[in-house]
């Protein structure tokens, strides 16, 4: 049986609320670098040259709004990764595989406290690797902690 650990709610939570931050600067600064007349007055000189504020009031929405864009595709790229503990392999990515006999050692000193966990391990090439997976990146990781301490005891 697969014991799985999907992204957790907090980062998809966190990514939405800054989405929704940045389409919120973009508004804001859209209506007061073009429709409102008293901020437009107050930040234009006797020349009708806009100062600093003003300029950057009408360049900001696209940069903002870019990256509400670019969250909101970083959020949808991680909407379904997940880590999974089956019977022969602890499944990161489809890159990454983890057999069983190959874990070293699991430092889990920092699981009760800090809420992460260090696997070490052997890759391909006989090298050692830390591979840290933590709960704020991962629902569920007790339960996959416990599957690899269990297997690898």
């Amino acid at each position: 049986m697969a014991i799985k650990a999907p992204i957790s709610k907090s980062k998809k939570t966190n990514s939405k609320v800054y989405i929704a931050f940045c389409i919120g600067v973009a508004i804001y600064c859209t209506y007061d670098g073009y429709f409102n007349e008293k901020f437009k007055t107050k930040h234009t000189d006797d020349n009708g040259n806009p100062d600093a504020t003003l300029v950057a009031n009408r360049i900001a929405p696209p940069i903002f709004i870019g990256a509400a864009l670019l969250l909101g595709a970083h959020l949808f790229a991680v909407r379904n990764k997940k880590v999974i503990a089956d019977e022969n392999e602890l499944i990161i990515s489809d890159k990454e595989k983890i057999p069983y006999d190959s874990i070293e050692k699991i430092d889990k000193r920092g699981f009760d406290s800090k809420g992460f966990f260090i696997i070490t391990y052997k890759d391909k090439d006989g090298s050692e690797v830390n591979r840290k997976l933590s709960n704020r990146t991962y629902d569920n990781l007790k339960a996959i902690l416990d599957h690899l301490v269990a297997k690898i005891s």
